[in-house]
């Protein structure tokens, strides 16, 4: 875990019901050195500087690398120190707003960090995964087709072309099929023998979009 505590900017408008709340609830973090540094910023005052963050709604709280909008509790702000703190805090955050149906920061955060591809793997690679994030995971990845970000990640999408579960299986036979290089084929050769239909369907298709070489 870093030693240096994440920093926090936080923006709040007047009239708004849940600001008092996060603001209560991040200065009390700061004076527990939970938080290294807190800024806040009255929207009314200075939207130009909320423009610049792209903030629409207030409370809009940038947490470490996290982003969190709308009304947060002192155990949920806790929780997500805590989480800029480790390395499965990027996983918890990818769940959290493809929860909340919000693709756009997903994609902005993987933007920031394209290392962070991988961690979208687990979620792929967790059958017990709620539906909706498992199709903005592969919808975020689906975006990375062709370039090197994703062709990076060929032996973790090779590992899970043999998963136990047909789903996960179907669903990485897909992904090789979006690196757009050769070396992915004999992997969905593999699965062309494949138990499951769909698996073997999904592979023919994907062997037929792949080039022969580069």
């Amino acid at each position: 875990m870093p030693a240096i505590p994440p920093d926090a900017l936080l923006f709040i408008a007047p009239g708004c019901p849940h600001c008092p709340v996060v603001l209560q609830g991040v200065s009390d973090l700061v004076k527990q050195g939970a938080i290294g540094k807190l800024t806040v910023i009255n929207v009314a005052s200075h939207p130009e500087l909320a423009a610049e963050q792209g903030v629409r709604a207030a409370p809009w709280l940038r947490l470490g690398p996290f982003t969190l909008t709308g009304a947060q509790s002192p155990a949920q702000l806790q929780q997500w120190v805590q989480w800029a703190r480790d390395e499965q805090g990027v996983l918890h955050y990818i769940e959290h707003v493809l929860k909340e149906g919000d693709l756009k920061s997903a994609e902005r955060f993987i933007a920031e960090g394209t290392q962070r591809l991988a961690t979208l793997l687990e979620i792929i690679a967790n059958p017990e995964e709620a539906i909706t994030v498992r199709l903005g995971a592969n919808a975020l990845l689906e975006g990375y087709a062709g370039r090197d970000e994703l062709r990076e990640l060929m032996p973790q999408l090779g590992e899970l072309s043999r998963h136990h579960d047909h789903r996960i299986r179907a669903d990485a036979c897909h992904l090789l099929s979006l690196t757009g290089t050769p070396e992915a084929r004999p992997l969905l050769t593999e699965r062309l023998s494949d138990e499951n239909a769909e698996v073997r369907e999904i592979a023919a298709e994907s062997l037929e979009a792949l080039p022969l070489r580069q």
